[in-house]
């Protein structure tokens, strides 16, 4: 393999997208099977493989925080990695909070039937209505990012008469190994404040009658595969709630760690949670600090896929082009911040001899592509390509440009497939525009 390329099959071990006689599946059912009735591109999610990977992360923290002295666990699903209704429902059905950013990730999380109580609401830019919809849903907590938004809240929760629950969002200047779009923990990054203001913030609340400190909070940023940013990210946390204990009296309920748990995407291994597991449930022991963590990636990520049937090969400027029917505004994660997919016939025998390819879009520009300088047998016009790992931040941030339809997608879970969004039609393309 040369230089700056990448292997094009999913890591080994672990991917739920097996093959059977050649053919990539997801359960028992073939992508090629799903893919020529429900026609491509075509996202694809494993139900099961979601609630596994739920399953993961709390066993991992259980194992190492089974003593009395050891905290409880929320998992708040991020919502903004894939924010779909049927597989809110699902992670709600088994237990699962919500971490949202906007009044629409609300609205989604109530829809599903995640408890208001398991919701906290975070984003540096929550509006007035926003927080008047948090306030009248009974959510557990907002996670305030600056002194104004907190002086807001205060005033809108006055106005309903309610006290606002918050956690204050510290900025631990932690940096991490991660993209710089996806690096959010260190001082030059818009989210959070410093471990000083945030004091500053708390003792604010403790003065105002219409606010109440619940907990502290932390999100250092994506797909960060070593554990030692989290534990330097709650130690600065951990410091700060011992001030507000100490300097104001207050008791903070829970310590949310943010999300963020890296997964394998051909590039490299995931996050090893259990070791996570075991430096942070040391760090909470005696505290009573519930432990809130939002994972998305995590629980998602591996168990969606993006199927998209090759156009053309074409060979220009000494580059062969494999052209696709998915673009960018199906999955714009490589395009917007270099993000990493496995890429991998659908059918093995549909490829001819392994070249290094660019899979690219249709979209009229030279940023839309799916994969660069990858090792791929040829594929002929027709055949069928899987992108992995597109189950977070793959629909969620599809688009209409160049007036482009979304694709449908399916749930597959016990043997069943659920067509949980209908492909879009071009009169969805219009309907909410006026013609004069």
């Amino acid at each position: 393999m040369g230089a700056g390329v990448l292997r094009t099959r999913p890591p080994p071990g672990g991917d739920p997208f097996a093959r059977l006689g050649g053919v990539l599946t997801c359960g028992s059912h073939s992508l090629e099977d799903l893919a020529n009735e429900h026609a491509t591109p075509l996202y694809v999610y494993d139900g099961d493989r979601i609630l596994e990977r739920l399953a993961t992360l709390r066993d991992a923290f259980a194992a190492d925080g089974a003593d009395p002295g050891s905290p409880g666990l929320v998992v708040a699903y991020s919502v903004k990695a894939n924010p779909g209704l049927a597989i809110l429902k699902l992670l709600a059905r088994a237990g699962a909070g919500a971490d949202i950013v906007s009044g629409g990730e609300l609205h989604r999380s109530l829809r599903a039937g995640v408890p208001a109580g398991l919701i906290v609401f975070a984003g540096v830019g929550k509006t007035r209505d926003e927080m008047r919809y948090g306030l009248r849903s009974g959510i557990r907590a907002f996670h305030v990012e600056s002194a104004q938004e907190l002086d807001v809240l205060g005033s809108v929760a006055g106005d309903l008469g309610q006290v606002a629950p918050i956690a204050v969002r510290v900025n631990p200047d932690v940096d991490s190994p991660t993209h710089a779009f996806t690096r959010t923990g260190h001082a030059r990054a818009k989210f959070g404040v410093s471990p000083g203001r945030a004091l500053e913030m708390y003792r604010f609340t403790a003065e105002h009658p219409f606010l109440r400190a619940v907990g502290v909070d932390v999100h250092i940023g994506s797909q960060i595969r070593d554990p030692v940013p989290f534990v330097n990210a709650l130690d600065v946390v951990l410091e700060v709630a011992g001030k507000v204990r100490g300097d104001l009296g207050i008791d903070l309920e829970y310590v949310d760690l943010g999300g963020g748990f890296g997964i394998s995407d051909g590039e490299a291994d995931e996050l090893d949670v259990r070791a996570l597991a075991r430096a942070i449930t040391r760090r909470l022991h005696g505290t009573s600090l519930t432990l809130v963590i939002e994972p998305g990636r995590f629980l998602v990520g591996d168990a969606g896929v993006l199927v998209t049937r090759v156009l053309y090969v074409k060979r220009s400027g000494g580059k062969t082009f494999v052209v696709t029917d998915a673009g960018m505004t199906d999955l714009i994660r490589p395009s917007h911040y270099g993000g990493i997919h496995a890429v991998s016939l659908v059918r093995e025998q549909d490829g001819g001899p392994v070249e290094a390819v660019d899979v690219v879009g249709p979209v009229c520009e030279q940023g839309d592509f799916l994969a660069r300088d990858r090792h791929l047998a040829l594929p002929h016009p027709g055949a069928l390509l899987c992108v992995h790992q597109a189950g977070a931040y793959g629909f969620t941030m599809s688009s209409n440009y160049n007036s482009r339809l979304r694709p449908a997608e399916l749930l597959v879970r016990g043997g069943r497939v659920k067509r949980v969004r209908r492909r879009e039609s071009y009169s969805d393309l219009i309907r909410n525009e006026a013609d004069e």
